[in-house]
């Protein structure tokens, strides 16, 4: 084992953490974007910036604050808010947050298609079908002189580019409007399954800076970060987020890993310092999530915030907030910019929020923690094959979400057989507080691997040093299962397509399709959808689903589909595990798989089968206000309420919805279960107005102003016709997609 880290510790780019200086090494490919191959430099006079009542960037702004420094809509006033116009997004739900600029509005509508709107009135203006799929933001560019105005959106492994005036593509962009992304990963392309980002990059000057989606199993391609020229689609730079030889981290992985592990990858949004020229990233976990045995070592550069050169790529600090991940607590929430007074002068920070419930801030230039971080000793892993790193970082700041639950956390209103059932289940299980390394056995983990925070539910007033977090607390369960080893001989490839289920899918979906609790049933799944989707969802994955394209071969896939599609044919179901994600465990059932080198997690979230609602005592969700000059908690409040719940105002139980802080003094936020937009007071926490959406809002709203007035822009997604969403049944089958948009009566 390499050395544990000293109890208090900073990284930046001249500390050396396991012999290994960041300074001096190159992490980057330069691309060649001019006819002699010379290097490019970013132009930042190359664009013009959204102006200040425009919503022009995934984030909101540049800085990702999720900030307006509109002032119309303000305490005394908020009160009168009042639907303005709606917009109809189609039977398929999103979660891309609008984008407003010049006076347009973009959106999703139909889940792939892209629809610009006048931002004042909500008139559609024109829609590209069929042009964008698993986004959650678009990305805008438009030239100094206004002459030029691009979208970009993500589709088929590719990085697009649309005429912002009319939705067409722009052919002189990459090949024929488009760049390939699964190109330069080191990886064959046509194994790589998924790749595109679920955000929006961002744009700046005459380049856009992109993370990935790279998928979360064996075999997944790494999450390089990559800039490309906003008119040519040509490469500036590239990031290697898992080291290659001579590069400073590579010696935190085996050799030559960066040849086979995957992840590292900046999904839940970026922030840019255009001034200093740097691009701040919050990289993923590696892969596998919860099993890193064939990934001995720290592995640098995953779950790291890293402070790029904007011209280079280059490193110039970083932080990693979990070594040797075993827990999925990839950072899911965009670093944030803002300025906070630190021991009597102003600091130009960085923060960043994280799973575990824990909120760092950093100096923005050097990488130097305004608050203390200690390194403390955590639990060893019990596998034989695994070695967990001995220490983990903790901040000093107080947490925004619980870190541990037994069995005395358990919610008072569960019905007593439940509540029964789950304390001897909690009881049984390894519990041993943050980071405890999962095994063969049931292992808590609090929080949960959906968080904490996660993607848009942070937010900041960056001027007066206030920073907003979203949360919820939702624990889950851990237990890693060695896949059962193939058989020498199958009589059918219907049998061979069962086996793969039961290795693949199975730990999810349960041994008979049946879902639950979060995850779709697949019984009937390809008469629903067809089997090229059904393949096609396999290779790539969706959602919280991750690609099998690179751990799978085609004919792999062909047989799981049709396994699906007739499993009554294959004959009975080999026995599986009780444990999975469709409620409490059971004694297992199955016999000891064989050997196989690789492990897998099955892992439930601790959820009531009668409510369909978390285990845990309430509030399940919070907004938490910190006040970062002085590192303290101004105020938590419970985040929504839920419908027929004993107790009123008790919190949601998950909600993506983001956060939106306005220079009014006012922060929005939505919540699902009550399909709700609340605002409050930004200094006190009190609520002052709440609104009901058509459908449970799943996105980051968007505040500007258009014809004189300020708007609020809410997706409110994920209902499907039949009631059901992607992540399981929702509490109420009535509700449309769309858009809703809110605003002052106007004046007459």
């Amino acid at each position: 084992m390499t050395p544990s880290l000293p109890r208090r510790i900073w990284l930046p780019a001249s500390l050396a953490l396991l012999g290994v200086g960041a300074a001096a090494a190159l992490h980057v490919r330069a691309g060649t974007d001019t006819a002699s191959g010379a290097a490019t430099r970013v132009d930042l006079a190359d664009g013009k910036a959204p102006g200040a009542g425009e919503w022009g960037y995934f984030g909101g702004t540049l800085g990702s604050t999720q900030f307006s420094p509109l002032a119309q809509i303000d305490r005394s006033n908020v009160t009168r808010l009042a639907v303005a116009w709606r917009y109809d997004t189609g039977e398929r739900p999103t979660t891309a947050g609008p984008l407003v600029a010049d006076g347009t509005m973009y959106v999703v509508r139909d889940g792939d298609s892209i629809a610009a709107l006048d931002a004042a009135t909500g008139r559609q203006l024109w829609i590209a079908p069929h042009v964008t799929d698993r986004t959650r933001g678009l990305s805008y560019w438009q030239s100094a002189d206004l002459r030029e105005k691009r979208l970009f959106v993500s589709r088929d492994h590719a990085l697009h580019a649309l005429d912002a005036a009319t939705g067409a593509a722009i052919p002189g962009f990459g090949d024929g409007g488009k760049v390939d992304l699964r190109e330069g990963l080191g990886r064959d392309p046509a194994r790589i399954g998924s790749i595109e980002p679920v955000t929006g990059g961002k744009v700046v000057g005459d380049v856009i800076v992109m993370g990935s989606n790279p998928g979360e199993g064996y075999g997944s391609p790494p999450g390089d970060v990559r800039a490309y020229n906003v008119r040519s689609g040509r490469l500036v730079w590239q990031f290697h987020t898992i080291p290659h030889p001579g590069e400073a981290g590579y010696e935190t992985w085996p050799a030559d890993a960066w040849k086979t592990a995957g992840g590292a990858n900046n999904w839940g949004g970026m922030a840019i310092d255009a001034a200093r020229k740097l691009v701040f990233v919050g990289l993923g976990a590696p892969t596998y999530d919860f099993w890193g045995g064939d990934r001995e070592g720290a592995n640098f550069y995953a779950d790291s915030l890293v402070a790029l050169d904007l011209d280079t790529g280059r490193p110039v600090w970083h932080f990693q907030f979990v070594h040797h991940d075993l827990w999925d607590y990839d950072l899911d929430s965009s670093p944030v910019l803002m300025r906070v007074r630190h021991r009597g002068r102003v600091v130009d920070a960085v923060v960043q929020a994280t799973k575990q419930g824990m909120v760092f801030v950093f100096d923005r230039a050097t990488g130097k923690p305004l608050f203390p971080i200690e390194e403390r000793a955590v639990p060893a892993s019990r596998m034989s094959d695994e070695h967990a790193w001995p220490t983990q970082p903790f901040s000093t700041l107080p947490p925004f979400a619980r870190t541990r639950f037994g069995v005395a956390d358990l919610d008072p209103n569960l019905p007593a057989a439940e509540r029964a059932t789950f304390a001897e289940q909690i009881a049984a299980a390894r519990n041993e507080g943050p980071f405890t390394p999962p095994g063969t056995t049931d292992t808590v983990e609090m929080p949960g691997n959906h968080g904490g925070t996660n993607w848009g539910m942070v937010a900041a007033d960056p001027e007066a040093g206030r920073f907003y977090v979203a949360s919820f607390d939702l624990p889950a369960l851990l237990r890693l299962e060695k896949a059962d080893a193939e058989p020498a001989y199958f009589a059918t490839p219907l049998q061979r397509g069962q086996w793969l289920y039961g290795n693949t899918c199975a730990i999810c979906h349960g041994a008979e399709r049946q879902g639950g609790n979060g995850v779709p049933s697949l019984q009937g799944v390809v008469g629903r959808l067809g089997a090229d989707a059904v393949r096609r969802l396999v290779r790539e994955g969706r959602a919280t689903m991750p690609a099998f394209a690179g751990s799978l071969e085609p004919n792999d896939i062909a047989q799981i589909e049709a396994y699906l599609a007739d499993p009554a044919a294959a004959g009975p179901a080999r026995p599986q595990a009780a444990h999975s994600a469709s409620g409490p465990a059971t004694a297992a059932s199955a016999p000891a798989p064989a050997a196989r080198d690789r492990w897998y997690s099955s892992y439930g979230y601790l959820i009531s089968p009668s409510t369909a609602l978390p285990a845990i005592r309430p509030p399940w969700s919070t907004i938490t206000a910190y006040d970062l000059n002085t590192g303290t908690i101004l105020w938590q409040r419970p985040l929504g309420g839920t419908p027929g719940y004993p107790i009123a105002q008790t919190g949601v139980a998950r909600s993506k919805g983001g956060l939106v802080v306005t220079r009014g003094g006012l922060v929005f936020a939505a919540s699902s279960d009550d399909r709700k937009i609340h605002g409050y007071d930004a200094t006190t926490g009190a609520l002052l107005w709440e609104a009901e959406l058509p459908a449970p809002a799943q996105g980051v709203p968007a505040v500007y102003e258009a014809g004189g007035r300020q708007f609020l822009a809410v997706p409110a997604a994920y209902h499907w016709a039949s009631g059901s969403s992607p992540f399981g049944p929702m509490r109420r089958k009535d509700g449309r997609n769309g858009y809703v948009v809110f605003a002052l009566p106007a004046r007459r």
